[in-house]
């Protein structure tokens, strides 16, 4: 396991933060009441642990198939309907949605290789990313990847707790499946937006990894 980069900065705050608090703790408090002292303690370091937690990144055996449309993230299956795009491809679709819980791993990952044809970056609402009207309404980042088999639309959506999406992709960018493709700060969802007629191979509710379940074949 490693930590994300996108972790240094808040893992650093969180190490001074946590530092200076028992250190003032231990200092003022322990000398009349040391049980407060050891369960501020007790308590701030499960904070920082729930930080590291947050930003790893497992060690995985990840999935490469060109016949197979990966799982972009970490989470579980919370919709699987047939849709009409509005945003790219204006007709109807396949809409696979995975909520991610804050104790999730929170790297996206590309589900296909291919070209990246469009990014596009939404301002919007902070809906709970479970709302049915997250995926068009709240912030939200938007990706579309073609290859010979056809496109797919990914969407990371901010959630009520999460304020920040990451994106690494450029239009004309060559990607490859399993590959990082960004990350979500504290929780939300991530959209597939798939062909009618491709094959899912996922329930609802069904507990999924980013870069190795298969959610679907063409």
């Amino acid at each position: 396991m490693t930590i994300h980069k996108e972790g240094y900065k808040t893992l650093a705050i969180g190490l001074i933060i946590f530092a200076v608090i028992n250190i003032l703790s231990f200092h003022f408090i322990s000398p009349h009441l040391p049980w407060l002292s050891w369960i501020i303690f007790v308590g701030t370091l499960g904070v920082f642990l729930f930080l590291i937690s947050f930003f790893r990144v497992p060690n995985r055996q990840l999935t490469v198939d060109n016949n197979s449309i990966v799982c972009p993230a970490d989470g579980k299956v919370v919709v699987i309907e047939e849709i009409v795009d509005v945003e790219y491809f204006k007709d109807k679709r396949i809409q696979l949605s995975v909520f991610m819980s804050p104790a999730n791993v929170h790297q996206n990952r590309n589900p296909i290789s291919g070209e990246v044809v469009y990014n596009k970056y939404h301002k919007g609402k902070y809906l709970v990313a479970w709302h049915p009207k997250s995926s068009t309404e709240n912030e939200r980042h938007s990706v579309v990847i073609k290859n010979n088999k056809g496109e797919i639309l990914v969407k990371q959506i901010a959630g009520a707790l999460a304020k920040r999406i990451v994106n690494y992709l450029n239009v004309g960018q060559k990607v490859e499946q399993s590959a990082e493709m960004g990350f979500i700060k504290f929780g939300s969802r991530v959209d597939l937006i798939l062909p009618v007629g491709t094959k899912i191979n996922v329930a609802l509710n069904e507990v999924v990894q980013g870069g190795v379940t298969v959610l679907a074949t063409w």
